[in-house]
């Protein structure tokens, strides 16, 4: 059966029947985890099985954000707390090397219960009087410390059997609100952009999946966010930043969106987004966005089958106590 470009979340920590139910007729293309979906690792691994099971696909893409810091959906007592994406910058002279090795330690914790897609890293560059939505989540302030670090992140996902998901495309650093509770507009010139926003997803645009941002870019489309702009969508991330990989949105249920939900994911598909992506697992919400939602064929499904032809479990030889003590020791020394 073909899948429906379509990525959903589920209410709690063991999959419903009503929920089972839905998701067989639905055929979403992968489901996506947040904290009120984890338990103990036993349990998340039931879970993540149980969602494989009701779609028939093993290998199903299941999303979480787990980035470090503020943003971890799976912590203490069962996993360890990974520091934020900032604090990378603070260790002179190995940023790069720990934060592949924190990113690998962080895909261990994830393929151990079956998640195999993380939603980082994060190439946001935060500009002056910004919202501190992105703040301590940025790698630095300045384009070429967030594509060092962030390249790192990725490999580091990707040497454990993760999927990368770069974020927020093309840009969330201005933003002067959050978008999960507000539309932030940017003013910038779009030689501003140019030179400070898009620089970090140009240069890690081969990587295999990037989430858009709900934020208006007035000297692009004054109209509409870029989840929902055909001129954003074609012209800056498939033209400019040229990328070709699967691009999904943020969050559909985020109220920098308005709108029914199903116009709102007719939107974006017409804008040229390949994936829809729904979080917070309301039954009525899911109807609707599914009702909004086309199978996944043409563009959409060659950039989805080539995400996950570059999943792979990598005998690496990761000596995992080692590696959690020497991830631990570089922090310690730079405290």
């Amino acid at each position: 059966m073909t899948s429906r470009a379509l990525i959903l979340g589920c209410a709690g920590k063991t999959l419903l029947p009503e929920e089972a139910a839905f998701f067989r007729g639905a055929q979403p293309w992968g489901f996506i985890l947040f904290k009120r979906n984890i338990g103990t690792p036993e349990e998340v691994r039931a879970l993540t099985a149980s969602l494989r099971d009701c779609v028939g696909r093993a290998e199903a893409p299941i999303l979480i954000d787990q980035e470090g810091g503020r943003v971890q959906r799976m912590g203490p007592p069962h996993w360890p707390k990974y520091p934020a994406g900032g604090s990378y910058g603070r260790l002179n002279g190995s940023a790069e090397t720990i934060a592949r090795l924190g990113a690998r330690l962080i895909a261990h914790d994830l393929a151990e219960v079956g998640i195999n897609v993380d939603c980082a890293p994060v190439l946001d560059v935060p500009s002056p009087g910004s919202h501190d939505i992105i703040g301590d989540r940025a790698y630095g302030d300045s384009p070429e410390a967030v594509v060092a670090i962030g390249r790192a992140i990725a490999e580091g996902l990707m040497a454990g059997g993760v999927l990368p998901v770069i974020k927020h495309m093309p840009g969330h650093g201005r933003a002067a609100c959050d978008s999960h509770k507000d539309l932030p507009v940017v003013d910038a010139a779009l030689g501003d952009l140019r030179g400070r926003d898009f620089g970090p997803f140009r240069a890690l645009a081969d990587l295999p999946m990037a989430m858009s941002a709900h934020v208006v870019f007035t000297a692009i489309d004054p109209d509409r966010p870029a989840t929902q702009s055909p001129v954003v969508i074609r012209d800056i991330i498939r033209g400019e930043i040229g990328f070709d990989g699967l691009l999904m949105t943020d969050d559909l249920s985020m109220q920098a969106l308005t709108g029914p939900f199903r116009a709102r994911t007719e939107a974006a598909f017409a804008a040229g987004i390949d994936i829809a992506l729904h979080c917070n697992g309301e039954a009525e919400e899911m109807r609707a966005i599914c009702e909004g939602t086309p199978l996944l064929t043409g563009d959409a499904a060659r950039r989805a089958e080539a995400a996950l032809a570059r999943l792979e479990r990598l005998n690496d030889g990761l000596d995992l106590p080692e590696a959690r003590a020497r991830f631990a020791a570089a922090f310690a020394a730079a405290a």
